[in-house]
């Protein structure tokens, strides 16, 4: 039977580190279906989504994600999900952009604003760059969520604009 996992790493940044975690996968014999990875300061982070087979594959994996830590200080660990579903779930998408002042709450204030009115978040990327004109900390997200259907857009759209007032941050919502 087919077993899934998310495998989550992270080490210093640094060639090679990618074919060390997909090494693992590869070696066990799993295949990879869905990946994120990303620099982050100086470390680099992979989330992986794979399938495998094999009575002892999560003890198997386990024990490889631990030699991989000693070998190349890699951290890795694994945990076993379900199957991925195989109809997009239901609702409208959309993409956020907000952009702004650096400050706390951010992130926060959206995301619970986001959640508190049934909207899924299914990615987030967001970066701190400074103004080349005054010095100033910016901070840039783009956000891509699901809204449920019964979730009206204007009344998502005027709830993020009296967030992001407060914030004093722009929102555009496409």
């Amino acid at each position: 039977m087919e077993q899934n996992f998310i495998m989550t790493a992270f080490g210093k940044d640094r060639p090679g580190i990618v074919a060390d975690a997909t090494g693992v996968i590869f070696e066990t014999g799993c295949n990879l279906k869905d990946t994120t990875m990303t620099r982050l300061a100086d470390e680099f982070t992979l989330i992986l989504l794979f399938s495998g087979h094999g009575e002892d594959l999560e003890a198997q994996l386990t024990r490889e994600c631990r030699r991989l830590e000693i070998e190349t200080g890699l951290s890795a660990f694994i945990r076993p999900v379900g199957a991925p579903p195989a109809e997009a779930a239901a609702g409208r998408r959309h993409s956020l952009r907000i952009d702004g002042l650096d400050q706390a709450g951010i992130v926060n204030k959206i995301s619970r604003h986001l959640a508190d009115n049934g909207v899924n978040i299914e990615n987030l990327v967001s970066r701190r760059i400074f103004s080349p004109e005054s010095g100033a900390a910016l901070y840039s997200m783009k956000i891509d969520v699901l809204v449920p259907q019964a979730v009206a857009a204007d009344t998502l759209e005027k709830g993020l604009d009296r967030v992001c007032e407060t914030l004093n941050v722009d929102i555009v919502m496409a």
